[in-house]
């Protein structure tokens, strides 16, 4: 931190995590030792009528990986961390969440309840699986090539089925989503186009492209039914890399981002410009901090998942206030 300007609201930026940062014991630490926290978990198991909580502290595996598990899962351990963590920090300045991480950031801003957003996105997981026959599609990285290029070799690739770009995470990381076979073949393109890397991804569905759009019409109405609020704090949004700030524009991103690329980069690149300094990613994992560096390696990044982290942030917080 040393060197750092000022932390101030104006400063501080939070960042959820999206499905793939899931793991067995996810939690467990923050419901021990939080009042706010064990609500949260409690909330969940009652809105959602099993208990989500016993999956995240002790799984199995297989069924925390469900998407209709897995979504209300990261969420709830989400807002569990930021509820254990808000009464300790400043106030952000904005928020931003990657795919299912939106739905986070949304409770964090008020756009939403956190009861809202429980029953949604375990209906928007639920929609995501059933939208496409199991193993009709897939999900691939490629790293090492420009998005022109990727584009060029999905375009390529599709020969009729789908292949789209579905997160542009930072410049030479890019997965691509669609048909299982357009997929493949577009893995083989890039790894002949001279990509470092281009590998399938181990998912149940293929998330963020045109194949969602059964998933998208069904949530739709699940969106449609929301009171939604006027943000507090403006979202940068997945699918237009913008910020949102309205109770309308909220629906209409969220609904588009099923089926839409989330333009991870460009959001970070966003609320950069915004002279964001310190980023703090809330939930479980380290991704978005990952990814935070691959873009830009001044910034701080702090992660709050658990009691060890959520101490260190504070007290990284206040030694720079």
């Amino acid at each position: 931190m040393q060197g750092d300007p000022k932390i101030t609201t104006s400063t501080i930026a939070l960042l959820f995590p999206g499905q793939g940062s899931q793991f067995v014991g996810m939690g467990k630490d923050l419901y021990d030792k939080y009042p706010n926290a064990r609500k949260t978990f409690d909330e969940a198991d009652d809105v959602l009528g099993y208990k989500l909580s016993q999956l995240c502290f002790e799984g199995p595996e297989d069924q925390l990986r469900l998407t209709e598990v897995t979504q209300p899962a990261i969420l709830t351990v989400s807002i569990a961390a930021l509820r254990a963590l808000e009464m300790r920090m400043p106030k952000p300045c904005y928020v931003a969440g990657h795919s299912l991480g939106e739905y986070s950031a949304h409770v964090a801003a008020g756009t939403m309840t956190f009861a809202e957003a429980l029953t949604t996105v375990r209906n928007r997981g639920k929609y995501m699986q059933e939208a496409v026959p199991v193993g009709t599609g897939t999900m691939g990285v490629i790293l090492g090539l420009e998005f022109s290029e990727v584009v060029a070799i999905c375009r390529e690739a599709a020969q009729g089925e789908v292949c789209e770009p579905a997160n542009i995470n930072y410049a030479e990381q890019i997965v691509i989503s669609g048909n299982t076979a357009a997929v493949e073949r577009a893995l083989n393109l890039a790894d002949e186009g001279g990509a470092k890397r281009a590998k399938l991804l181990p998912v149940s569905a293929p998330f963020h492209c045109s194949l969602m759009k059964p998933a998208q019409d069904r949530l739709a109405v699940d969106l449609n039914k929301l009171k939604l609020q006027k943000p507090v704090y403006p979202v940068a949004c997945n699918v237009d890399a913008d910020f949102v700030t309205d109770a309308l524009r909220a629906r209409d991103t969220l609904l588009r981002q099923v089926t839409g690329s989330v333009r991870w980069e460009e959001c970070m690149l966003l609320l950069l410009a915004q002279g964001v300094q310190t980023f703090i990613e809330v939930g479980p994992g380290k991704v978005l901090c990952g990814l935070l560096r691959q873009i830009d390696r001044s910034k701080t990044c702090l992660s709050v998942g658990d009691e060890p982290s959520l101490l260190k942030a504070t007290e990284t917080l206040t030694a720079a206030a």
